[in-house]
């Protein structure tokens, strides 16, 4: 088999634990698997490079210098990981984005892959030895380094696992799989064994921190397994997979939910075309992702639009709303950061009726008041109060999950 590994910043945080990670690479390699390990910088590296870099260079530094910067310390790391391996006795050999390459559009600080290069990785691991690749960087067609954004690690490890035809891609975090809600918000979350990749994207987007999303579109699209599993344990995982290959199809696999939103109301809005093209084209211009949107009934030719944004892109998001309020003859823009998403996630929505139902029922049983609401195929998601968000959760993974005998 060949296999990527990759490990995140708590899994490389200091020696002994990098030894551990050299540990299992071996492990692998005797096990007669071709192994490519890809790693995130030691914990907290990424944050003192940044904060080095506002410190010198302002609040929004050059790009360009950014991405130089921050990406010293994922090649910190291959060379350290390389080393242990090596004092196993194993032969290694580090490889940085530019040097595979790993090639990105030059859109620094959030690049995309657009190629990688297999034939050097391929060469060494055929050669019987471990590649060790740095995460989360690139090069783009200038020759310049770039990085892929928080998280990127992710994504360069299953693009990477995309490219060499790996037969899986094994994520090791400080947790030991995909849970149907954060164990540390509710003790009796269950560990899910399998889980599709449309599952996975959606609550990657819905604000469940185990997998990036990029990584998980990348997965769906090349057909690359993904095995989520503990840094510091043995013993499976969860099996990231093809909707066909999830043996049993939970009505709700996930609770989640997302403090990360604001909302935004232009209010007294004329009823006519182009209008609403002209709030949200502004928004779209300034990179800003709308996520809900709902407008009312229209009452005397005006009506209001109500919407969310990322909370980061709050304050933007209010200035450009109000700049095009203006322009329509609206009466007000009215703002609330205080707001939550919670979501229930599964494939067994797609033929299961009643989920958002009791869904309300319970949120309303709880004395919870809904003030948006969105669905899809396999997801509903309502927007409430922020100070209401954990209570929420923990009802609805009692309401649908608590009662599951197998939540595999």
């Amino acid at each position: 088999m060949r296999i990527v590994q990759k490990y995140g910043g708590t899994s490389v945080a200091d020696p002994e634990r990098i030894r551990n990670v050299a540990r299992r690479a071996v492990q692998a390699l005797d096990a007669g698997h071709e192994v490519v390990v890809v790693v995130s910088a030691m914990a907290g590296e990424t944050n003192a490079l940044v904060a080095l870099a506002r410190e010198l260079g302002g609040d929004e530094p050059d790009p360009r210098e950014y991405d130089q910067l921050v990406s010293i310390g994922e090649n910190k790391t291959i060379a350290l990981l390389a080393l242990a391996i090596q004092r196993l006795g194993r032969r290694a050999r580090s490889f940085t984005g530019p040097q595979v390459p790993i090639r990105t559009d030059a859109a620094h600080e959030r690049a995309r892959i657009e190629h990688i290069e297999r034939e050097r990785l391929l060469a060494t691991v055929q050669g019987g030895a471990i590649a060790v690749v740095a995460g989360f960087q690139g090069v783009d067609a200038a020759g310049d380094v770039t990085t892929l954004g928080r998280g990127g690690s992710d994504t360069s490890a299953v693009a990477i696992a995309a490219a060499l035809d790996a037969d899986v891609c094994e994520i090791y975090t400080d947790v030991d799989g995909v849970y149907t809600t954060d164990p540390n918000l509710v003790p009796g979350a269950r560990k899910l064994a399998r889980i599709s990749y449309e599952e996975m994207l959606e609550l990657a987007s819905l604000g469940a921190k185990v997998l990036q999303i990029r990584s998980v579109k990348f997965a769906m699209r090349y057909g690359v397994p993904i095995h989520v599993r503990s840094s510091f344990h043995d013993g499976e995982g969860t099996w990231v997979v093809r909707e066909e290959e999830v043996l049993e199809q939970l009505v709700v696999s996930g609770v989640t939910y997302n403090r990360n939103e604001a909302k935004i109301r232009v209010c007294g809005v004329k009823d006519a075309p182009g209008v609403a093209a002209s709030i949200f084209a502004p928004l779209a211009g300034a990179g800003i992702v709308v996520d809900m949107i709902v407008q009312n009934v229209s009452q005397d030719g005006t009506t209001d639009v109500t919407f969310t944004v990322p909370r980061d892109d709050f304050r933007r998001a209010m200035d450009l709303a109000r700049d095009a309020a203006s322009g329509t003859g609206a009466r007000d823009v009215e703002g609330d950061k205080g707001i939550a998403k919670v979501s229930v996630v599964g494939l067994g929505m797609k033929d299961h009726a009643g989920v958002a139902a009791r869904m309300f029922q319970v949120l309303a049983q709880e004395g919870i008041n809904i003030q948006l609401i969105s669905t899809s195929e396999i997801k509903v998601s309502v927007i409430i109060e922020e100070k209401y968000a954990e209570l929420a959760v923990r009802a609805l993974h009692d309401a649908f999950v608590g009662n599951a005998e197998d939540a595999a």
